[in-house]
């Protein structure tokens, strides 16, 4: 009898880190493999899954506008809670640390199904930063069954917590995994990003190439306005430099990005990227300001230099290598790292030759031989 799994998820994140699970748990006979979707990221979302062509057998479809995470984690454990009462899985799989993670754990748990964790085991250790995943996942990880680390640094954080040795497994990230896979797209069909020249997309142009993503919700406000000053200095000190910058859709990052950068002519801001073309961009950039977490895995695995706009990471391990800075959201220090990139030969290759702690590509696979071992 086949063995039933449940793998529930709402983000885009969450998307692109699961897909190649996903793909593994189809393709592999001994499981019937379910995928449910809370819609966490509504368009976004249906973006990553049209490219890995994964269709959700539930759809929950639970974002409302202006909805605050007490409503949403309302309606979350509300809508898993009658989806797993209808599927009966023998497990459930999450990835990360969303609102839609911390829920799907709660509810299974309230099931008492055993509980999968990808991407188990990373902290900031502190619970306000980033908000609310810090301790979302914390949470999920005290609600799990097996965990599967990303590094042994995170293997090490979750023994810390009284986590017991045998139920964690080192599997690397598999959004590396995720990253190979689109890569080979790309290379197959490169993909166009209309809203910007052709010329600009081209490896080997002239003009170097910035990659700005931002959306933490602790940068909102003062954050947010700080890193456009800084984006704003920089485009006119290199007014050869493109800045390219897909805005999020949320108003708390959209309304100060456009009135504080629309006006700068070597700045593009366009539209949030679907994960093809965003990942040509990240092939094509010199450097990358980022407040994202995934975005600190893959672009080492790309020799991208990536400087952190926040304060904290759960992802050290990047730190240590030397691929990632955290530069936090004061203008003088994210103006001075770029600057520094961008004007020395020396200082580029020390971050964009240091190795990525994040694995070879192999996690789906050693995660899922794992799950053989017990379900």
């Amino acid at each position: 009898m086949l063995k039933k799994i449940s793998v529930i998820f709402g983000t885009r994140p969450e998307a692109i880190k699961l897909a190649p699970v996903i793909l593994a748990l189809k393709s592999n006979p001994r499981y019937e493999c379910h995928v449910c979707v809370t819609a966490q990221h509504r368009e976004m979302l249906d973006q990553v899954l049209e490219v890995f062509e994964i269709k959700p057998d539930v759809d929950l479809n639970l974002m409302q506008p202006n909805q605050t995470l007490a409503g949403l984690t309302a309606k979350a454990i509300t809508a898993i809670d009658t989806y797993l009462t209808d599927y009966k899985p023998d497990m459930v799989i999450i990835q990360g640390d969303t609102t839609t993670v911390f829920c799907a754990a709660l509810c299974a748990f309230y099931h008492q199904i055993p509980i999968g964790h990808v991407e188990a085991g990373l902290r900031t250790w502190n619970k306000y930063s980033p908000f609310p995943e810090e301790a979302n996942r914390v949470l999920a990880t005290h609600l799990s069954t097996l965990h599967f680390a990303p590094t042994e640094k995170s293997k090490e954080n979750l023994i810390k917590e009284g986590i017991a040795p045998d139920k964690i497994f080192v599997t690397g990230n598999t959004i590396i995994d995720a990253l190979y896979l689109a890569l080979d797209k790309i290379k197959a069909t490169p993909p166009d990003i209309p809203s910007l020249p052709l010329q600009l997309l081209r490896q080997g142009a002239n003009e170097p190439l910035i990659l700005i993503t931002g959306h933490r919700r602790e940068n909102f406000g003062e954050g947010f306005k700080n890193i456009c000053k800084a984006i704003a200095q920089l485009a006119d000190k290199f007014p050869q430099a493109a800045f390219v910058y897909p805005v999020h859709l949320n108003p708390n990052v959209k309304i100060p990005v456009f009135s504080l950068l629309s006006k700068h002519k070597n700045i593009h801001l366009i539209e949030p990227l679907s994960y093809l073309p965003f990942v040509a961009l990240m092939n094509r950039a010199k450097i990358i300001l980022t407040d994202s977490g995934g975005v600190q895995e893959e672009a080492p695995s790309l020799g991208k230099p990536v400087l952190v706009m926040r304060e904290t990471t759960e992802r050290p391990e990047a730190v240590d290598a030397g691929t990632v800075k955290l530069v936090g959201t004061d203008p003088a220090l994210i103006c001075a790292e770029a600057e520094n990139l961008l004007n020395s030969t020396v200082a580029y290759e020390a971050m964009s030759r240091a190795h990525n702690p994040y694995g070879d590509g192999r996690a789906t696979e050693r995660i899922v031989t794992h799950l053989m071992s017990v379900c």
